[in-house]
């Protein structure tokens, strides 16, 4: 039996514990939030409402001895630093931490991180690998809240790039792919000076009330 602890019990953060435990390891799930705990209290083996930035609780935890610790914290970067920082400090072996952007996964890996997750990411890549394979785009799991959308280009998008359009920051959706009629051809994770044509089909990846911004463009179109 291995032994871990999860940090942060947003969807992320619950979803590994629970599989965690489910897989027979030993669990012990983290989190201010006292609701969370009661919510993952019966999928782990030991929760506990605790503030992880408080490195002297953190270290009483004795972490160390864990085989690997995941690092889920929320949308406050610099908790999750602060926390990172704390268990590289008392000694823990391997920490998986949970990275908002690059910028964020590059001061993690800094400071101790051993691997560095990135859900949409890895998400996107792997939707992205399903759709250059034909007929199993239907056996791909999704994200909680996260849908695919095939669209042609709203008429904003047509002669200019995906670095021009900048769909993450601007709609939070990923491109994962373009499909191309002229020429025909299939470009899987586009890079960032692709040329959007009048001719192409988008492959999107995104929330729900993100991806629907898009529709209305399309709509406008």
């Amino acid at each position: 039996m291995k032994r871990f602890a999860v940090i942060g019990l947003g969807k992320f953060g619950f979803h590994v514990a629970k599989a965690l435990f489910e897989d027979g390891n030993e669990v012990i799930a983290i989190d201010q939030d006292r609701n969370r705990i009661q919510e993952i209290d019966p999928y782990c083996t030991e929760a506990i409402v605790m503030d992880a930035t408080d490195k002297e609780k953190l270290k009483a935890l004795g972490l160390e001895n864990m085989d690997s610790v995941v690092l889920s914290a929320g949308s406050r970067i610099s908790n999750s630093i602060l926390v990172c920082l704390h268990l590289q400090e008392i000694g823990v072996k391997k920490i998986l931490a949970k990275a908002l952007d690059d910028d964020h996964a590059k001061i993690l890996k800094k400071i101790g991180a051993t691997e560095i997750i990135r859900p949409e990411m890895a998400m996107a890549v792997r939707v992205a690998r399903g759709l250059s394979t034909p007929n199993i785009l239907d056996f791909i799991p999704l994200a909680e809240d996260y849908n695919l959308l095939q669209v042609d280009p709203p008429r904003a998008f047509i002669g200019k790039t995906l670095r021009d359009l900048d769909l993450k920051a601007r709609y939070n959706v990923f491109v994962i792919a373009i499909k191309e009629l002229v020429p025909e051809n299939f470009v899987l994770v586009p890079p960032a000076s692709f040329l959007i044509k009048d001719s192409d089909v988008l492959i999107l990846l995104g929330k729900e009330q993100d991806i629907s911004k898009i529709k209305e463009l399309k709509s406008e179109s």
